[in-house]
């Protein structure tokens, strides 16, 4: 579907609608809907697995687990990348868990099943007590895998179509972004009182910059931040370096810099509390235009040209997300990939979080650092550290008995969207 118009002071609400949409608060914590998610959705989605550095080389694996599943991609011999459900044919024992190099073969460490790493079976000890075993009857149950831009995504559905069909255009509309020349240093993976969903909602929507992130707000624009629907995804972009229109003007230059220095300084190399650099500023140059001056020289620094990107492309946050569980934002000198999972019940989730820097082109890989953590322990920078402490309280209070549903406004379509998606996976009216 193409695509709607817009312009960039399209503001985040869009159409409002005749009445807000109401969603059940049962399925945040209600067991059963989490039983159907995991019959009827989990199994059929793509999701986000890993990198392709993760599984770069012949022998390299990785477990990733989704709720009750767990896919083991290996590369293999070949150099192939293959993913398999992490079961042995013989008793289901899980074949490999974590991540590593070095395979061989892939041996159930149960009974000594053991299949070579294109997933054919080899071996069975004391095979005659069988009777007729054939090895080909056994191979391990393929998943579908593929990779777009270093990411590798799993489907256990066979039958699945494409992963490019799936992404629809966000591969076209990010092209600009060059994503082939970052590189994920670590990943942080948060344990989180909260279910998968409480935790994606928060990254689809920007409705609650204004309350939850009063430093951020000074320095970005929330309203005008346009929105697209595609189907499994959708997008906002939100402008950077400039203060909210709910100021109406109110802030200096100098305080729209000091809170992009304290919420995200980082990205362009600016320690807390580095000063308003008045004297670089040229005739006619804007704070944004300042912050991509410096966002450039850091990436010169690290010999990354960036002479390509305007001011707009540096401070404007393309936000994508993808059904059911990820997001991905992203501008000219940078790139996070986020994604919620299931934990053990309704009330547990966990934030996977894919931590990249853009690097010169041709630079070498490494494989990530893995690190998990706790929502008390995580502090991945000023706005994602608040968001995480909110889902706790976030999920407790829809268990209370007079809350029935959320109620939503179009600003906060990209939730309702999911939630259309979800329904359509679970086969409900």
């Amino acid at each position: 579907m193409e695509a709607p118009a817009r312009t960039r002071d399209e503001d985040a609400i869009g159409t409002p609608p005749d009445e807000p949409t109401l969603v059940p608060a049962d399925r945040y914590y209600s067991p059963e809907f989490a039983a159907l998610e995991v019959e009827r959705m989990w199994p059929r989605v793509w999701q986000l697995a890993c990198m392709v550095d993760h599984v770069a080389q012949s022998g390299d694996y990785f477990e990733y687990r989704c709720g009750p599943y767990g896919v083991l991609i290996v590369r293999g011999d070949d150099g192939v990348l293959r993913a398999f459900q992490n079961a042995c044919r013989h008793r289901g024992n899980s074949l490999c868990t974590g991540s590593g190099s070095g395979l061989r073969e892939l041996k159930c460490g149960y009974h000594g099943w053991t299949w070579d790493l294109a997933g054919v079976l080899r071996r069975v000890p004391n095979r005659k007590g069988f009777g007729a075993l054939r090895l080909s009857d056994f191979p391990l149950l393929a998943a579908r895998v593929e990779t777009w831009q270093g990411l590798v995504f799993v489907n256990l559905d066979v039958g699945a179509v494409s992963l490019t069909e799936y992404l629809e255009a966000v591969p076209d509309d990010i092209a600009w972004c060059r994503l082939d020349d970052f590189r994920c240093y670590a990943t942080m993976t948060v344990d989180v009182e909260a279910n998968w969903k409480t935790i994606a909602d928060g990254y689809s929507e920007t409705y609650h910059i204004q309350t939850l992130h009063p430093e951020l707000l000074r320095c970005v624009d929330d309203i005008h931040a346009p929105q697209q629907i595609w189907g499994h995804t959708g997008k906002s972009d939100q402008p950077y370096g400039v203060q909210s229109p709910r100021f109406d003007g109110a802030l200096s230059d100098e305080q729209v810099w000091d809170a992009y220095v304290y919420t995200q300084g980082a990205l362009m190399g600016a320690g807390e509390g580095t000063p308003f650099p008045a004297g670089e500023r040229r005739p006619g140059q804007t704070v944004a235009d300042l912050i991509a001056d410096r966002t450039r020289a850091f990436a010169a620094s690290r010999g990354v040209d960036l002479d390509w990107a305007d001011t707009d492309r540096v401070t404007r946050l393309h936000q994508y997300n993808v059904f059911p569980n990820m997001t991905l934002l992203a501008n000219a000198d940078h790139l996070t990939v986020m994604c919620s999972r299931p934990g053990p019940d309704p009330d547990k989730g966990e934030l996977v979080m894919f931590l990249m820097t853009r690097m010169p082109p041709g630079a070498p890989h490494a494989k990530p650092v893995d690190v998990r953590t706790t929502a008390e322990k995580a502090e991945p920078g000023v706005v994602l550290t608040q968001d995480i402490a909110l889902l706790a309280g976030l999920q407790r209070g829809m268990h209370q008995p007079g809350f029935t549903h959320l109620v939503l406004s179009n600003e906060e379509r990209r939730v309702i969207n999911m939630h259309r998606n979800l329904e359509r996976y679970l086969g409900m009216a």
